[in-house]
């Protein structure tokens, strides 16, 4: 992977507001329900967007498709007089038939598959579900383009726990166990540079200041 030489290329990685299972910590991936954002999701929405908004220049919104997404980064795209481009690539995770279930439901019916799946990163989830090496094969790929499309600019990525988690593991150099040892509340704020030699600095992370 090159970057052109100048000033870096900076992704702001928002994770979506609350839904109805987020507190609840349910599985919620690609492949079940396109749950909306509850009204604390909606107030977290906003409390991002003004802070975005007082940031300084923030040059194109990306988003996944999904729902939850859509509904974070419009406000602070109205706030940004931009407009939103959708990125298959930033999806979540297909959880196949673990989409809804809790942590603990998982670990209870599925305690072989929920072993392999914290062991092995090509392990897939309920059945039918995506690893997580195909997430990072297409969250790779998302991430490039946007650093072709927008080098030296400031990019707000509005995504879910998986592909943001992917991102900052490969802007670290971290193992992909490492995904595991990560939080990111939901409509927190993390921030990597991408500089001219190649290299990166992830420069905030799991930032919730603005919900207080």
């Amino acid at each position: 992977m090159t970057f052109a030489a100048g000033e870096p290329t900076t992704l702001l990685l928002m994770r979506h507001g609350e839904t109805a299972l987020t507190p609840e910590k349910r599985f919620s991936g690609s492949g079940g329900s396109d749950p909306a954002l509850s009204e604390t999701g909606r107030r977290q929405a906003e409390a991002a967007a003004r802070l975005l908004a007082e940031l300084g220049p923030v040059h194109a919104v990306v988003s996944s498709p999904l729902r939850r997404c859509r509904e974070t980064a419009e406000p602070a795209a109205r706030k940004l007089g931009l407009d939103i481009r959708l990125a298959a690539g930033l999806r979540e995770a297909d959880f196949g038939s673990w989409d809804g279930l809790t942590f603990a439901e998982v670990r209870d019916r599925y305690p072989e598959e929920w072993t392999a799946w914290l062991a092995s990163p090509s392990a897939v989830p309920g059945g039918t579900g995506e690893s997580l090496d195909s997430v990072t094969r297409r969250v790779e790929w998302s991430r490039d383009q946007l650093l072709a499309r927008h080098t030296g600019q400031t990019v707000l990525v509005v995504s879910h726990v998986a592909p943001l988690r992917t991102l900052i593991r490969l802007a670290l150099g971290a193992p992909p166990e490492s995904l595991f040892r990560m939080e990111l509340a939901a409509a927190s704020i993390s921030a990597v540079s991408y500089y001219g030699d190649g290299s990166a600095s992830v420069r905030w992370f799991n930032d919730t200041s603005h919900l207080r």
